[in-house]
């Protein structure tokens, strides 16, 4: 996502949230408490998902553990890839896939460009990124042959990305999208049956809509997983007033028992998120985006972006797009809180204290809590028996106290563990 669109989509926002799901959910997250379901199966290291520009050339390999990786303004989409009609340079796609093997992680190729030599003959916007497939039969063969080339290397393709952004007013409509899902749906699977294919991902609020236009018309059939991006430009709870809403239509549509996927998400700079403080606040927002996004039912989750170019409002890398920040190492602590673990709850109190408790991998309980957007005192129940404390730094130490001071970083609370 680039910052000019995001400017746009915000717009956009503000005149097409209509909703009313969206409402209910912003008037229960806004005040009182709200509990959420979280999946009941342990996080695994997949959840945790990153973008990473320029890994083929200039980009050290990151420094912090991930489990998946989201080619996006990784210089492979399909312009990128088939330059001219049955002309391909593979070279960077192919460093790509060797370097996920080599890490042990796997790949989610997005699409979401069309080349000019591809594009709708007469189409107004001959640009190579929103015009239309002029030819069905250019897309299967585009879509056939890179899943040949890397079958069982790549498992996983999403069919476009954030189609109800301006720039694809031509080729992103619902109807549009379902016609190119179902050629890319049939096409990957008659060459690999265990390829996963990621719906078309919609962003922002006005997203609501168009992915409901898109269920009704009988999209949710040829995707194994739903993708959204949950973008926001306020505190990570609010990520809540989408995934929330887009969880309701998809039991709606006959869907709710698919994963659902954030494909992208992060802060985009502009005049509010400008204002993050990147160590009191930054690290905290990256780790309660991921806290809140498993805890709402959202089984991955692909941060924008590792190597960053100046756009991101909590970066991951330092100027040098090496050097990992703060918000960087709280992304790799709260990968040790979380992976292996179970969430059994996650609740937010009336005085926006959040608590969500943990069974980890060796069977005792832990509690990860954390207040929105203040200072705040929490009575830690004798019941709970804690014995540890871990501060988002990594820094841990004995606990044997009552009461903790909590506030925008979350801290870990684990009990000893009993042998019988």
């Amino acid at each position: 996502m680039r910052p000019n669109l995001w400017f746009a989509g915000i717009a956009i926002v503000c005149l097409l949230v209509t909703s009313t799901s969206f409402f209910l959910v912003l008037s229960e997250s806004s005040s009182g408490s709200t509990k959420l379901n979280p999946p009941a199966n342990p996080v695994p290291p997949e959840f945790f998902g990153l973008h990473i520009h320029r890994a083929f050339g200039t980009t050290p390999w990151p420094s912090v553990p991930f489990g998946s990786w989201r080619l996006w303004d990784a210089r492979v989409h399909w312009p990128q890839v088939e330059i001219r009609k049955n002309e391909w340079q593979w070279e960077i796609l192919d460093r790509e896939v060797e370097l996920a093997e080599k890490h042990h992680v796997d790949l989610l190729l997005p699409f979401g460009e069309t080349p000019e030599w591809a594009v709708r003959s007469g189409d107004r916007f001959r640009t190579a990124i929103v015009g239309d497939v002029g030819d069905l039969e250019d897309w299967r063969t585009f879509v056939r042959t890179q899943a040949m080339r890397y079958k069982r290397r790549i498992l996983y393709y999403e069919i476009w990305n954030e189609p109800n952004l301006p720039r694809n007013r031509d080729i992103g409509t619902p109807e549009r999208m379902l016609t190119l899902a179902r050629e890319a749906y049939v096409t990957l699977k008659q060459v690999d049956p265990n390829i996963k294919v990621i719906s078309p991902s919609p962003v922002n609020a006005n997203g609501l809509d168009w992915l409901e236009r898109y269920l009704e018309l009988g999209g949710g059939k040829y995707a194994d997983i739903i993708g959204y991006h949950f973008y926001v430009r306020h505190r990570p709870e609010s990520m809540l007033e989408l995934i929330l809403p887009v969880k309701e239509l998809m039991r709606k549509y006959g869907m709710g028992d698919k994963p659902l996927w954030n494909t992208e998400s992060g802060w985009i700079r502009n005049p509010l998120t400008d204002r993050i403080d990147l160590v009191e606040q930054a690290p905290g927002w990256a780790a309660r985006a991921y806290i809140l996004n498993w805890a709402a039912g959202v089984q991955r989750f692909y941060w924008y972006a590792w190597d960053d170019d100046g756009h991101d409002s909590i970066p991951f890398t330092d100027e040098d797009q090496a050097t990992a920040t703060n918000s960087a190492h709280a992304y790799a602590e709260v990968q040790k809180w979380l992976i292996g673990s179970r969430m059994e709850s996650c609740e937010r109190q009336a005085d926006e204290n959040w608590v969500c408790k943990l069974t980890r991998e060796s069977g005792y309980n832990a509690w990860i809590l954390w207040n929105e957007g203040h200072s705040s005192k929490f009575d830690v129940p004798k019941s709970w028996e804690v014995t540890t404390l871990t501060k988002l730094s990594g820094e841990q130490s004995v606990w044997n106290a009552s009461r903790i001071d909590i506030g925008e970083l979350p801290v870990l609370l684990e009990a000893q563990l009993v042998h019988h």
